[in-house]
């Protein structure tokens, strides 16, 4: 039996980077893009390579061009952390693991490196899969957490909860983060928003973009960690705009949600560089008369739009850009 596990993209629309410091967002599911993960039963345990994990190139351009784009780590090193952690996971509950072994390989549809948790697709399709595969339970509140320690732990990679709770939980949802909560419960407190709820959505990305997003939150961690007071004081602020959010989609107040979203990219800017490739593409957005902000940590952003004739000004001035805009398809 040939176990398949897809997970997809995710955009953060109010909160995102207070994530990580013990603050709420609201994260969607964006179904255009996924990682697919195929696992079944053979002799020996093997992780299929892709292009990206292979060292043969055409040539120097070759290897250039793909480093651009996919950094010097391809996705066999998420697959082997997800498998470290589920089996550091079942060994803690003692939950014994039948004796046999599987081939697993993926492949993914997320443009990568701009900000649309393509990596941690990755991680959470292997993790659902291999659950299958060995018939184990794992609480779903859980699971996220469990995504997140093989990221950090095992690779070093500085992230929060938002991009694992939305893949594991799909659809819109609300995240508090509150570090009581954190701390009582081991996870975060997590409530579905209804879709019916949400404005007109677009989502631009550039792929020339590309960056290992660990790396570009490494200052703002360094500086949260001493105690900076603009940066406790603005994830604080940025962290509050969910709530405003979440407030404003149950009452239907699209002008204070267009606020919080252009209030949410405003914030960012005063305790990270923004550099100019991508501060050209919300301005450009927001000269339409759309919202924008980052979807995650740059290369993409997020924002409303009021109708098709904006959507198409979006679409053209935006692709002067070398940006591409589409329609989020959330379920």
């Amino acid at each position: 039996m040939i176990i398949e596990s897809r997970v997809y993209a995710r955009a953060g629309l109010l909160g995102n980077p207070s994530d990580g410091y013990f603050g709420k967002t609201i994260s969607i599911s964006v179904r255009n893009f996924g990682a697919h993960v195929s696992l079944y039963e053979t002799p020996k345990l093997r992780i299929e390579p892709q292009d990206e994990d292979q060292n043969v190139f055409r040539n120097i351009y070759d290897l250039v061009e793909r480093v651009h784009l996919t950094g010097y780590y391809g996705g066999e090193r998420l697959i082997k952390a997800a498998i470290m952690t589920f089996y550091d996971y079942c060994e803690s509950h003692h939950i014994r693991l039948k004796n046999k072994n599987f081939t697993i390989g993926y492949r993914s549809s997320i443009p990568r490196q701009v900000g649309l948790a393509g990596s941690s697709a990755i991680v959470t399709a292997t993790m659902k899969a291999l659950m299958r595969f060995y018939e184990v339970e794992i609480p779903k509140e859980v699971l996220p957490s469990l995504i997140l320690k093989a990221e950090k732990e095992e690779l070093g990679i500085n992230a929060g909860l938002q991009d694992r709770v939305i893949q594991v939980y799909e659809g819109c949802v609300y995240m508090d983060f509150d570090q009581k909560i954190m701390a009582s419960k081991g996870h975060g407190f997590y409530e579905a928003i209804d879709l019916s709820l949400l404005p007109n959505l677009y989502l631009a990305y550039k792929v020339s973009l590309g960056k290992v997003s660990g790396t570009i939150l490494n200052t703002v961690r360094e500086r949260y960690e001493k105690g900076d007071p603009l940066v406790v004081e603005t994830l604080a602020e940025i962290g509050g705009l969910a709530e405003i959010g979440k407030k404003a989609l149950q009452e239907g107040d699209l002008k204070t949600l267009n606020e919080a979203i252009d209030r949410n990219f405003d914030l960012r800017k005063k305790i990270m560089d923004i550099s100019e490739s991508n501060l050209e593409m919300v301005q450009a957005a927001r000269r339409c008369g759309a919202t924008a902000k980052f979807a995650g940590s740059g290369g993409s952003i997020i924002g409303t739009y009021t109708d098709d004739a904006m959507l198409t000004r979006l679409i053209i001035d935006l692709k002067k850009l070398g940006a591409r805009v589409i329609k989020p398809y959330i379920i």
